[in-house]
């Protein structure tokens, strides 16, 4: 197990909680503060195995701006959050209404890969469900 520096320092479950809580703020400047600057995020979707992957901060920042755009009032409730040295896991309940009114609610995961105390990768697994109808 690799053990935190001053250069390099650890990533905590509260951390991780912050990082979630400013998903639900919507808060994308805050969100930003924690992802390394070579980041990548794997999407839960998209035509690769691993979804569709956006890499650097510009390109993960647009990629995480989208979920808002596509689901304007989505939130990630009920957190639990693990970290074992340079990898972690937010575990979450995904609740969003699309553009056209169906709503979404899903279970997922994110595996985490920190560097220098920050998130180097963001990887997400989400349980795929039909949407729901408007209410």
């Amino acid at each position: 197990m690799t053990t935190a520096t001053a250069a390099d320092p650890a990533v905590t479950t509260d951390m991780l909680a912050a990082f979630s809580d400013a998903w639900n703020r919507h808060d994308l400047p805050a969100l930003m503060s924690f992802m390394h600057a070579d980041c990548v995020f794997d999407t839960a979707a998209g035509p690769d195995t691993f979804g569709t992957r956006h890499t650097g901060h510009e390109a993960v920042a647009v990629a995480f701006a989208s979920a808002w755009k596509n689901f304007p009032d989505a939130q990630w409730r009920n957190g639990r959050h693990l970290v074992m040295g340079d990898r972690g896991m937010s575990e979450w309940t995904f609740t969003g209404t699309a553009l056209d009114g169906t709503r979404s609610e899903s279970d997922g995961v994110d595996l985490f890969t920190f560097k220098d105390g920050k998130i180097l990768v963001k990887n997400v697994f989400r349980k795929a469900r039909p949407a729901l109808p408007p209410l």
